[in-house]
């Protein structure tokens, strides 16, 4: 199953980050489960639902965009994912979600992020990649590889090794899809920086891919005591190390203050407010029940799915991902899962933090080496060995389907590799200097060209009438949730923090091997 999440930063007409609230008629940013909002109110979201067809989800997204354009004003969607012209950090309006105890402590941890990180940070844009594999798969999968445990067991530990193997090869997400090479000055906001200018307007690295995904980008600070590194070698692993994060206070936050003047500016002091301001670019999911802590639905049921967080808003498809990146990541992320998976130790981290950081910035600089296993390797021709790797499963993958779009799309990837100027991030760059825009004109002309394309389509009825009638169920949902809140909201938080990892049993607590399989 494939899912999508896509980010789009609403802009008025002069490209500035809109002040409007969320359009009412989207429905309620809360408890809508398609359209919603991530960090700010202007920083729209679309969730599509999780679909064995591939083509599904853009399909979906599609929908989705002209349902929105439909609702908004003379605003448009910025078709990058670093934001547009930022004049004051703080002017940035952070996400509402009514007056219910949930609602609220979901602005409250925006708000919390703000003091922490800087709210500019926030509204950087990006595209989550969802993926599961059906129980007949992993009954056939575990019968092989003769476990003999029980299959939720055998799910979540296989799922952690496609997350270390995914962590050890993420480097090529930034290298083959990054679109963000270029950034307003403006997101600066006057700090000293190593970028070099590209014009009055604009910054630049010349051989960068994904600057979101570089140092100048939202990530936990591993400095000053406020760093956190999860352990992936299993699940319990990783539920301990987020688990004290949350629970270890933190000097610096601390001093910021908790409630200050009656008013909460953070839900707390500890080195997380909660499990989802842990940066990773992938992540072991569960679905949590109401109010249950995300740690908690992953203990209790096990890994559900995988999300992938590397991906920029692609500039230059209207639906910010296009159809060849889907059948690419999907056919590396099951890559990922069958091959050799061993721990990740701590000198092998630090050569995936050090990959990570040199193809963010610069990736297509010609014979680039990156580090593996104590020695190194150009990225190009790791890259080309890992499209090797895949070719096999592309072919398993299209098997029955019409045309080879698996195979296709690994071609396309394997010439990128080959010419680094043939990748969005190198395009994005080229457009600019042809036209002679700043990063600022080039992002404003793409996003008016997608907000043409949505509105000159044709659509599904039916689609929008779904996508109409989610938007009127959600705030008769989220008026149910303030309807049903019995306690005040220190009550509330109280009891959320208070929460308890349930006790393991022998069996769930026994460390099972996470060698080579």
């Amino acid at each position: 199953m494939i899912g999508l999440e896509k980010e789009g930063l609403r802009v008025s007409p002069n490209g500035c980050i809109s002040l409007k609230r969320h359009p009412e008629a989207l429905g309620s940013a809360l408890t809508n489960r398609y359209i919603t909002t991530d960090y700010s109110e202007a920083l729209t979201e679309i969730i599509t639902p999780p679909s064995a067809d591939r083509e599904e989800p853009l399909r979906f997204l599609f929908e989705a965009h002209h349902f929105l354009y439909q609702h908004f004003d003379d605003e448009i969607l910025w078709s990058t994912s670093m934001p547009c012209v930022v004049e004051d950090d703080e002017q940035i309006p952070i996400a509402e979600y009514g007056s219910s105890n949930a609602g609220m402590m979901k602005t409250v941890y925006r708000r919390g992020l703000g003091h922490r990180y800087g709210r500019v940070m926030q509204v950087i844009a990006g595209v989550h990649f969802n993926y599961s594999l059906p129980l007949p798969f992993w009954q056939a999968y575990q019968l092989l590889e003769q476990d003999k445990g029980s299959t939720q067991t055998f799910i979540s530990e296989s799922y952690f090794a496609m997350l270390r193997n995914l962590q050890r090869v993420g480097w090529l997400i930034p290298y083959l899809f990054g679109a963000s090479s270029a950034v307003c000055k403006s997101f600066l906001g006057g700090r000293p920086t190593s970028l070099q200018t590209f014009d009055e307007y604009s910054y630049y690295s010349p051989y960068a891919t994904s600057l979101r995904m570089g140092d100048i980008g939202y990530q936990n600070s591993k400095e000053q005591g406020t760093g956190i590194k999860a352990c992936y070698d299993c699940l319990n692993a990783y539920i301990e190390t987020l688990s004290r994060a949350i629970e270890t206070p933190c000097p610096i936050y601390k001093a910021m203050g908790v409630k200050v003047n009656g008013r909460y500016e953070q839900l707390n002091a500890n080195i997380l407010q909660i499990e989802n301001e842990y940066y990773s670019t992938v992540r072991p999911k569960q679905i949590p029940k109401m109010m249950e802590k995300p740690i908690h639905a992953l203990q209790r049921r096990g890994v559900r799915y995988v999300e992938l967080r590397s991906m920029d808003v692609n500039a230059f498809h209207p639906l910010g991902i296009a159809e060849e990146q889907i059948y690419f990541v999907e056919a590396l992320m099951l890559t990922c899962l069958l091959q050799e998976c061993p721990a990740i130790n701590v000198a092998e981290q630090k050569e995936i933090d050090w990959n990570e950081l040199a193809a963010a910035h610069q990736g297509r600089k010609p014979g680039l080496m990156l580090q593996r296993r104590g020695k190194q390797v150009s990225l190009r021709d790791w890259g080309l060995e890992i499209c090797e790797a895949l070719q096999p499963i592309c072919e398993v993958l299209e098997s029955g389907i019409p045309g080879k779009p698996y195979s296709e799309s690994l071609k396309l990837q394997v010439h990128r590799l080959q010419d680094a100027d043939l990748t969005p991030s190198a395009r994005m760059l080229a457009e600019m200097r042809d036209k002679g825009e700043s990063f600022f004109q080039f992002a404003q002309r793409m996003s008016k060209q997608h907000q043409h394309y949505f509105t000159q389509q044709e659509h599904s009825s039916q689609d929008q009438q779904l996508l109409q009638q989610e938007a009127k169920d959600s705030w008769r949902r989220q008026h149910d949730i303030e309807a049903a809140d019995r306690v005040s909201f220190d009550e509330f938080l109280e009891n959320y923090f208070s929460q308890k990892i349930d006790s393991m049993s022998p069996a769930e607590d026994k460390k099972r091997s996470i060698s080579a399989r």
